[in-house]
Formats: structure tokens, sequence, C-alpha cells
């Protein structure tokens, strides 16, 4: 494993592991939709790191703004 690729299977495990709850929702909904492709979550994740996590965190703040 290539240092960028340890750094970046950390920044995967550091979002699993500070998510909330409703993250951690929005998170299995794209693991279980990157399986049903044939694809796996960390090639996804690591392919477009910018688009899923900043999602993730903007539909929770949302979320959390309407409780």
């Amino acid at each position: 494993m290539t240092p960028k690729e340890r750094k970046d299977l950390q920044k995967l495990d550091e979002l699993v592991l500070n998510a909330s709850s409703e993250e951690l929702k929005k998170i299995q909904e794209i693991d279980h939709q990157t399986q049903m492709d044939g694809l796996s979550f960390y090639d996804v994740y690591v392919d477009s790191s910018s688009l899923i996590q900043p999602s993730i965190k903007k539909n929770s703040k949302e979320s959390n703004s309407h409780s």
C-alpha cells in the first residue's frame, strides 16, 4: 500500500468513525449502491472524495437544521 493509499484509507476511516447517525445512513446507502454497481466504496470515495464527503456533511447539516 502506498503512502497516498494509506492516507486516503485513513480519511475514509475518520469519515465513518466521526459520522453522525444520519451521515452513517447516507454512507451506508452509497456503500450499498456501489456494491450493487460492482464497485468498491473505497475506490468510489477516493475517485470522488471531494464530492462524497461534502454532500454527506451538507445533507446532514440541512437535516439537523430542520429538527
